[in-house]
């Protein structure tokens, strides 16, 4: 049996640090392939968990409204389910003017 995920999408939020804990926290905005009732390309949320390493890299080197891959797995806990990234690949990043700096 395999347990894996792969996502494509960009940050909907900045990478969130959970205090006391080791892990950090996105929300990936990835895009529906198909069309809804009226013509629209609907867009998910997914809340996704990243361990420590992968969570520093992530918070140093991605801003909002960057692409990001997220290869992962699925998991359980309290009937929720949870995306936990194993992997993040760092994309494209959003285009920055002069009067929006980093």
């Amino acid at each position: 049996m395999m347990n894996q995920i792969v996502l494509v999408g960009r940050l909907a939020t900045e990478v969130k640090e959970n205090e006391g804990e080791n892990y950090y926290s996105i929300t990936l905005a990835v895009s529906r392939t198909f069309k809804n009732a009226e013509g629209i390309y609907e867009t998910d949320m997914v809340p996704i968990t990243l361990w420590k390493g992968i969570g520093e890299n992530t918070k140093e080197y991605c801003h909002k409204g960057d692409v990001i891959g997220v290869k992962g797995r699925i998991e359980t806990k309290d009937d929720k389910i949870i995306i936990v990234a194993e992997k993040v690949t760092f994309l494209s990043s959003k285009k920055v003017d002069d009067k929006d700096e980093r």
